[in-house]
């Protein structure tokens, strides 16, 4: 066997800037530091984290008042702002900018009298924070039933805005769904996918074509490693889903002579290494990277970190 990796692949610049947070947060104000959800959606970064000292809530109440605090990269509602505040809580905000900017474009077509469609999965901690930074009428639609279900007539003021780690194919199915029943909608196209997310899926998109199984690495609960998964399977091409090296299974390898291996965008490289470790073990001969687009997309840190540095 041989294994393909593809570029790029793993951690994106709103990941690696959500990491390096919590880590000065860490390293300024000694542990405990509280962080609300998991800073990124993969076990090994969150329990590296805990090792440390970060202690992960799902509840702001659970944070002692005054207490250091990071929200994580997917972003948070006004309500979880304010109960912070209340709490005198020091707050150092993680939140990815590109969902930033998806917040800020929400609240606008809001502010401007719109109802306001989020195209993405419910429950997730992004689409919550979306639906919560917006004071008018939400709607959350993940389905074409859903959006059928919607209960504002025709010729209402619609707006949408959309998860940043959707996949390119689906999205463009809802969005053209909600455009034929409301004529009117005015909403961003598929500018809100993230960068890093069609990198990935246009990368795994390619690597399908020449390999007989693609291994995507990423955490069972991470949106767009889901999304590389299905945009992998969708090229005819078996595909799994493994948070690790332990998880491979020997007989998934029956038949196969070329692998393809790619990461989701909160995946560390030293997983994906590992999982190369693992197929040499089993049999693959090299492991060679494909050509890609290299990133030198960075974002800035929040500025009271940047004079600490």
């Amino acid at each position: 066997m041989d294994v393909l990796l593809a570029q790029p692949r793993g951690f994106c610049a709103g990941v690696s800037r959500a990491i390096e947070i919590a880590e000065r947060a860490l390293e300024m104000h000694g542990a405990p530091v509280y962080v609300f959800h998991e800073i990124v959606h993969n076990g090994h970064v969150v329990g590296d984290l805990a090792s440390r000292g970060a202690i992960f809530v799902e509840d702001i109440a659970a944070i002692p008042v005054g207490a250091v605090t990071v929200f994580s990269a997917h972003g948070v509602s006004t309500a979880v702002v304010e109960a912070a505040r209340a709490r005198q809580l020091r707050v150092i905000d993680a939140t990815c900018p590109l969902v930033t900017k998806v917040h800020l474009q929400a609240q606008r077509y809001s502010q401007r009298g719109y109802t306001i469609v989020v195209v993405g999965h419910e429950g997730h901690e992004e689409v919550e924070g979306t639906r919560g930074s917006v004071q008018g009428p939400v709607h959350v639609v993940g389905t074409l039933e859903q959006i059928r279900a919607l209960p504002m007539a025709p010729d209402a003021a619609v707006a949408y805005v959309t998860q940043t780690t959707l996949s390119l194919e689906d999205t463009r199915e809802l969005i053209e769904a909600l455009e034929e029943r409301y004529p009117d909608i005015v909403g961003p196209g598929l500018d809100d996918i993230c960068y890093a997310t069609l990198n990935r899926q246009r990368a795994v998109r390619q690597l399908a074509k020449r390999v007989d199984l693609v291994i995507v690495v990423g955490a069972h609960n991470s949106s767009n490693s889901n999304r590389l998964q299905e945009v992998a399977a969708d090229q005819g091409v078996p595909a799994r889903l493994v948070e690790d090296e332990t998880e491979l299974q020997a007989v998934w390898l029956e038949g196969v002579r070329d692998i393809g291996v790619t990461a989701g965008a909160s995946t560390p490289e030293y997983l994906v290494q590992n999982v190369c470790e693992r197929l040499r073990a089993l049999g693959a001969r090299t492991v060679r990277e494909l050509p890609g687009l290299a990133e030198t997309v960075r974002f800035r840190l929040p500025e009271a970190l940047q004079r600490i540095a």
